[in-house]
């Protein structure tokens, strides 16, 4: 983890590692199923063997199995597995069709995919105990006190036997900054750093082959994706303005429309079945919540849900968010929320056009005006479609803060593309094995900063 191009070595085995671990089930499977290798079923597999690796490829870009880098413990690196290996073999069968290889026994498949799954945890599990068992993480985190300790705890690496982090202030000399970016593994730049201070440090551990790690501020993300134009014999960046063009609109809302209708006929018999949940715990509540939201240019429109709250929930509190343990819940309704199943009725919302698939979360007039006027940017979230899942739903919180959920709508728009949308609604289904992502906002706890977290802080 000391440098950049130790990461690619480690992404390079690990991917390599996970294709070998597809061709070893494979072949513990027919042997499994046939104690041998009938040579009609064994040339069906040769002649898809490619596709089969193609398609793992595929899907281990798409859920990162080789980010063992990253913030995630061994129970969230084990439901992505089982994800993938889902939608690996789900194609595999389909490719079969497609290629006319009737030969190749669904039963092979069937057996490989609860192989692929064991075989690739346990690859993972090994990998991560031989490189990373006795590794200290070394961060440098440099930011005001507020903004670090608020970060302290973001940090901590559950793959590392320890993650050491070395806090300094911005105002620190800058000799002293490279004196400690040297002996870091990576750096961590907070907020509220002057761009020539973050300029220096970002070129000085570039210089050390380190990596870092800054979160950006709204100047940054509006130059992402700024095309460069020669003015005579003058660069300059042409920084286009937030939204979709008109092509991306149209391809995106022809998308919305079949998938919203395929996936109502496919679930209808689970809408049936949780709407009798909700009317047999309430026989005398509403099944669907209706709600005013604000939509695209902050045109209002009513959101469908199936109802998790008791009735009236916010009669006498006024709009508030939901909160860890909140006794308004049903009890339905906590299975609901848990399962995403409350959001099903959304589709609706999808095929009328007031959403789309996927987008920043529509939010109320009420929460929309305040936050306006606490963040001057926040109105740039609605310059496209609200969405039934997002960015910032996949890679952030329910209880994430507002800037930073923010950060990643604003990322969704400035990157927008079809294929976007189309990892995010695959990335989807691991949000529903994640309790964090559909708890309610947390009670924010006060904890001063000590001059042990000041300086040096060791988290293990």
């Amino acid at each position: 983890m000391s440098n950049i191009s130790e990461l690619k070595n480690h992404k390079a085995i690990i991917i390599l590692g996970d294709l070998i671990c597809i061709l070893v089930a494979y072949i513990s499977a027919f042997y499994i199923r046939y104690h041998g290798f009938p040579q009609k079923n064994w040339d069906s597999f040769i002649s898809l063997l490619p596709w089969i690796l193609l398609i793992g490829l595929f899907f281990i870009s798409v859920y990162e199995l080789y980010a063992l880098d990253r913030k995630n413990t061994l129970w969230d690196i084990s439901v992505k597995i089982v994800i993938a290996v889902i939608f690996m073999s789900f194609l595999t069968m389909s490719a079969s069709y497609l290629f006319r290889e009737f030969a190749m026994p669904r039963s092979v498949i069937l057996i490989a995919m609860f192989f692929m799954i064991f075989l690739m945890i346990m690859f993972k599990w090994t990998y991560i105990k031989l490189t990373r068992g006795k590794v200290v993480g070394r961060v440098l985190l440099i930011g005001d006190d507020e903004s670090a300790q608020r970060m302290i705890g973001k940090i901590k690496h559950p793959m590392l036997k320890g993650t050491h982090v070395t806090h300094i202030q911005p105002t620190t000399p800058m000799n002293k900054i490279h004196q400690h970016i040297t002996h870091s593994d990576y750096v961590m730049l907070c907020t509220n750093i002057s761009k020539e201070t973050k300029s220096k440090i970002i070129y000085h551990a570039m210089e050390c082959n380190k990596l870092v790690y800054t979160i950006p501020s709204l100047y940054e993300l509006l130059l992402q994706r700024a095309s460069v134009t020669p003015f005579d014999d003058t660069l300059v960046m042409s920084v286009k303005p937030f939204g979709l063009t008109w092509d991306q609109t149209v391809l995106k809302r022809i998308f919305d429309i079949v998938s919203s209708v395929f996936i109502l006929i496919l679930i209808s018999p689970i809408l049936l079945l949780t709407a009798l949940m909700v009317k047999l715990e309430d026989p005398k509540g509403s099944i669907i919540y209706k709600q005013e939201r604000y939509g695209k240019n902050n045109k209002p429109f009513m959101i469908y849900k199936f109802r998790s709250m008791i009735e009236g929930a916010e009669s006498k509190t006024g709009p508030v968010l939901a909160t860890e343990n909140d006794n308004r819940i049903t009890k339905v309704g906590k299975f609901m929320r848990a399962t995403r199943l409350d959001e099903l009725p959304q589709l609706f919302n999808v095929l009328k056009g007031d959403m789309s698939l996927v987008g920043p979360r529509p939010e109320r007039g009420f929460f929309i005006k305040q936050l306006s006027k606490e963040i001057y940017h926040y109105g740039y979230r609605n310059t496209v479609q609200p969405g039934i899942t997002g960015y910032a739903q996949i890679m952030g919180k329910y209880s994430s803060e507002v800037h930073d959920k923010l950060r990643f709508d604003l990322y969704y728009i400035r990157n927008y593309s079809f294929w976007l949308d189309i990892v995010i609604l695959l990335k989807t289904f691991i949000v529903l094995f994640d309790k964090s992502k559909a708890e309610g906002t947390e009670v924010k706890k006060t904890n001063s900063v000590t001059d042990e977290t000041k300086t040096d802080v060791t988290i293990v």
